[in-house]
């Protein structure tokens, strides 16, 4: 197949450890260019929600719970991992429901799940909340830095500081979703999507798509991992979130604030609230010196072009998110090579 020069995004964090670990860029002709895009919940967490989870797990009998890769991502001043070496109770979970199992365990207690991710992870946590509220768990409360990726894409999709000429979409996302609200980022903004799985047979697949889609003229969404992804995603799970959240204004690092991005809680699960349960003093957010993790994040600059990649920013001693977290570009590239 002829292929003209293209510029295509992998949005989901998991497609960039699968690119990297499978050489696949090496396989590509120099007219295809693969970038990362902002699809690792962790590394688009922003400094001052990082900040918050820090001060409140700082308060008097709190354990704060969350995954493992949060307690390692610095804050402006520390860390959790590194108020927990201090002695403060941080604790990594699975899932929120063993953060309500620790809350209902240790009723003196005020547990608090600082929560991230997509569409994948939030309706499990608005299951959980339902839950929470049955039990009259009122000790337990979520900390919601929750996203919602179609607002990310547009927002990408409609920038001026890249060109993108398709997506590759998450696949695991996309069973929750469906491949429908792609719909309106291919026909508002001209932009071809492929949604893929994560072996290499599915990610070569969906730059094929993309590459015909491109080479014709077309823009419409593709989906090349049907054996898991409908059209209509999953109704029952998009319903028990929106019972549960609505759609609220959210900060991206990289990006920065995007309308009707994120997640927060609902009238009548807000006594669940971390946010407002808590009043703490925060200190002025602070990028990282050197670190251009929110450049990473929009696809602008690639891990190597970080004067700190591999030198003072390491797994074992990481200045940014994205070094941090398993499904990081930095780390992608640090363990497998750029």
């Amino acid at each position: 197949m002829k292929v003209k020069a293209v510029t295509l995004m992998e949005v989901c964090g998991t497609h960039t450890m699968a690119i990297a670990r499978s050489g696949i860029k090496k396989l590509l002709p120099d007219s295809v260019r693969l970038i990362s895009g902002p699809g690792c919940p962790v590394c688009v967490t922003a400094q001052k929600d990082i900040d918050l989870a820090i001060a409140i797990a700082k308060e008097k009998d709190v354990i704060m719970a969350t995954f493992g890769d949060m307690i390692r991502v610095p804050g402006t001043k520390e860390s959790l991992y590194s108020i927990k070496a201090q002695g403060k109770d941080v604790r990594v979970v699975y899932s929120c429901l063993d953060a309500l199992q620790i809350a209902l365990a240790n009723p003196e207690k005020k547990v608090v799940f600082m929560g991230v991710g997509f569409e994948t992870t939030s309706p499990t946590v608005a299951l959980t909340l339902i839950e929470a509220k049955r039990r009259r768990a009122d000790n337990f409360f979520v900390l919601s830095n929750f996203k919602l990726i179609f607002p990310a894409l547009a927002a990408l999709a409609g920038s001026r500081k890249i060109e993108i000429d398709g997506f590759i979409c998450p696949g695991h996302v996309s069973v929750i979703t469906g491949s429908i609200p792609y719909e309106k980022i291919a026909k508002n903004y001209k932009v071809p999507c492929v949604i893929t799985g994560f072996d290499d047979n599915d990610i070569l697949q969906g730059i094929k798509l993309l590459i015909g889609q491109i080479n014709s003229g077309e823009q419409k969404v593709e989906i090349a991992y049907k054996r898991a992804v409908k059209r209509s995603g999953n109704t029952k799970a998009r319903n028990i979130l929106k019972a549960v959240f609505r759609p609220a204004d959210s900060e991206w690092r990289g990006l920065g604030i995007i309308k009707k991005s994120g997640l927060a809680l609902r009238k009548e699960f807000r006594c669940f609230d971390a946010e407002r349960e808590f009043k703490v003093n925060l200190p002025k957010p602070r990028k990282p010196k050197g670190c251009i993790c929110g450049e990473v994040l929009q696809g602008i600059s690639s891990p190597v072009d970080c004067r700190l990649f591999k030198k003072a920013c390491t797994p074992q001693s990481p200045i940014g998110p994205c070094m941090v977290s398993s499904e990081g570009t930095c780390a992608a590239y640090y363990k497998y090579g750029a």
